[in-house]
This record gives C-alpha cells, structure tokens and sequence, in this order.
C-alpha cells in the first residue's frame, strides 16, 4: 500500500484544514516608575523607606529614585551610598514630582503644597496624629495612597507592622530600664532580677507580638513579668512561644490594679484593629502607682490604651504625671533607624519591582488583594473605613472603585 493511501494522509489533509490559533504578539506589562524619597523631619522621622542597595535593585530594572539630598543622613545612609547605587540626589521640589512618593512618615506641610495631582503616595498612616485638613489636602489632588503597616501578605498578616512591632517590644523594655535607672525621671533603679534582691516587677498590657518581645526581653533581663490581654488564644500563645511561665490574665480592673500598684514597668502593647485603642488603664490607676515607675505606651499610634498618654516625640520623649513617667513615642522603631530602614527596605522593595512588572501600582492594587488591603485613598476617595470614621469624611469600598477605574 502507497503512503498516499494510508489512513495518515486523509488525517493530515483534515488536520490542515482544522482553524488554528492566531500568534498574537503579546507586550510585556512592564512599566517604568520614578520613586522619590523625601527626607523626614528629624523630631518626626529618622527612618527612611529605601537603604541604598534596594536602590540599586530598582534601578537596575529600569527604575529611577530620586532622592532628597540628606534623606539617608539620620538613618546613617550618606548621599555618597545612594549615588553609588545609582540614586539621583535632587532638592525636594523635584523629588516631589516621582510618579510613586515613598516616605516613611506622612507628609509635611511643604510637602502637602508640593505634590502633585494624582500622585501615588506610600507612606505610614499614624491616624492619631492626623488631622482632617491633612486628607482634605490629599483628596483635593487625587492623591492614591497607601498605608504600608496596613499591606498584607499572602497569609493575611500585617509584615511590616510585625517586624516593628518586635522591635518596639525589644526597645520598651531596654527604654524603660533607662528611664528607671535615670535620677530625674526613675528612681535609680536597675531593670532585671539580681541575687538577695527582689526583681523588678513588669506589666504587660496586649499579648501579641510586641507584647511577646517585650516579655522575652524583660524575662531576659531577669524580671518579674505580668501580661494582660482580653484574648485567652493569644495568652496561650504567648506561653508557648515563651518556653517560660509567666503570670497572665484577662484584663480584669481589680486584678490589674493590685498589679500596677507594685509594678516598676508598664508596657502598653494592645492593638485594635477597628479605630482607637481602648483605653485599660485608667487615670485613677495611674495615680496610684509607685512615684518613680515607667509607663510605655507602645499603643499611642492607636490613641494609647493609658489614659493619662498622649504623644511625645524623640526631641521630647517623656513627660510625667503623678509622679509617674510616660514614654509615648509613636514610632519607637525610629530610635533605631538604621536597623529599622533595613526592615522597611526588604519588605517595600519587592512589591515596588513588582508594581513595575506588572504594569504599575494601580495595576498591582487590582491584581493583588494583600497589596490593596494598604490603600487609604484611591483618586482622591477614601477607601478606609478607620479614617472615614475618624474625621467624618465621605466612604467608598475600594474592592468596587478598583474595577470602575
């Protein structure tokens, strides 16, 4: 039998007659962004969003970052480092003309004059500090921005708020052993546990990850330490994790007033994530605790969970009131600002090369729901609940306006 008479040749004639699919020629999502890099006000900020290697990563896939002559400087990143990774130094007018603002506290009063119309802004949020002129600003320009301590990764969890929450824990305890020790403002006292001596006595207020830091810390130190929180699952967490007992409770007003009373530390590390902090500790309570002793108020970017707190900054970070003294710095992980950049710079890094691959940050916000989870105002419209709530200005769900833009 001849191949043309094989059953293969009527099954090729009738494959090639079969439509085929059109080869299409497919762009890439690709987009160049130009970042900027404002620097911060010293009594405000000593972070900066980007060290110089992430920098570099992002120039070298076709990114520009225009930096801010000195924005490094407190975090100990000179102009010199930045320019070697390929940053462009500029004065601020400039670097506030980027496509995409990346500064870690909000912005300045100059700042806000200086932005652009639809610009995109990320930056930390710190609600407590706002007022309402701030987003009236903000929504005047159609401004898209975002809150990076509100950005979730796959799991659901809040990376960047973790890996400064540890290091807020980690800092309270060390910051209240320096106050406790210091003669004007503590009673000459060392923090931790020592032979013939009673320990120091620490109170905890929230069982989450500062408030487990700053237990391992303490403990570390050799103290005595007491750790309230309203969550049974988070105690029990906290022990585990711990490897060590501690005392715990439900944070009921009889029991944690016998334990304030005797207390040399209070750390207040509660965490809300529906508005303000609850506030546990009352005025009363604080009045009648030892002359002397160190109140932390980790919470005081939420409103603080101790009513006698209100905020201070790194210039002037305590102040005291019956005889007590308050550490009430909103950004703590500041006081450290070459470890904390590092932290925010590997974090923010790989989802601003993303936002380039994928066809910019607008496209990011819609394809990625942990991503959008961050934005606070999309076009000039406020897209989160908390700051609609707090200064009365008008809503919409971003999940809906994503998909009308």
């Amino acid at each position: 039998m001849s191949q043309e008479n094989t059953p293969f040749r009527s099954i090729k004639h009738v494959a090639g007659m079969l439509p085929k699919e059109e080869m299409l020629e497919v762009s890439s999502r690709y987009h160049s962004i130009t970042f900027g890099l404002p620097a911060d006000d010293s009594s405000r900020e000593k972070r900066i969003s980007l060290v110089p290697n992430a920098v570099g990563l992002l120039v070298q896939n076709g990114h520009r970052v225009l930096i801010e002559r000195g924005a490094g400087q407190l975090a100990w990143f000179s102009d010199h480092d930045y320019a070697e990774y390929g940053g462009e130094l500029v004065e601020k007018a400039q670097v506030m003309k980027a496509d995409v603002i990346v500064k870690v506290a909000t912005l300045s009063s100059l700042e806000l004059e200086m932005i652009e119309p639809r610009t995109t802004l990320i930056t930390s949020l710190y609600l407590s500090s706002q007022n309402e002129d701030y987003f009236r600003k903000l929504i005047s320009r159609k401004v898209t921005a975002l809150a990076f301590e509100y950005i979730q990764d796959k799991t659901g969890a809040y990376p960047v708020r973790r890996a400064m929450s540890e290091m807020a824990g980690v800092a309270s305890v060390t910051i209240a052993a320096e106050f406790l020790a210091n003669s004007n403002y503590g009673r000459g006292h060392m923090l931790g546990g020592f032979s013939g001596i009673s320990p120091s006595e620490v109170v905890i207020l929230g069982a989450g990850t500062a408030g487990e830091y700053a237990a391992r810390s303490a403990i570390g130190m050799g103290a005595l330490v007491k750790v309230f929180d309203n969550s049974i699952f988070k105690l029990k967490a906290l022990q585990t994790h711990l490897s060590h007992p501690v005392f715990t409770s439900v944070i009921q007003p009889n029991v944690l007033l016998k334990a304030l009373k005797s207390a040399d530390v209070i750390i207040g590390s509660i965490f809300t994530s529906s508005g303000r902090t609850p506030v546990y500790v009352t005025e009363e309570m604080v009045s009648q605790m030892k002359p002397g002793s160190v109140i932390i108020d980790i919470s005081i970017d939420q409103g603080g969970c101790i009513e006698t707190s209100h905020p201070t900054d790194h210039r002037n970070p305590v102040f005291q009131k019956y005889g007590v003294t308050h550490y009430c710095v909103p950004n703590i992980a500041s006081r450290f600002p070459h470890t904390a950049s590092y932290a925010l710079s590997n974090f923010l890094a790989p989802i601003l090369l993303q936002s380039g691959n994928v066809g910019g940050v607008q496209t990011l916000m819609r394809d990625n729901v942990g991503f959008r989870r961050g934005v606070y105002m999309y076009n000039g419209i406020i897209t989160h609940r908390q700051v609609s709530d707090y200064f009365n200005l008008p809503f919409q769900d971003i999940d809906l306006l994503i998909t009308a833009f």
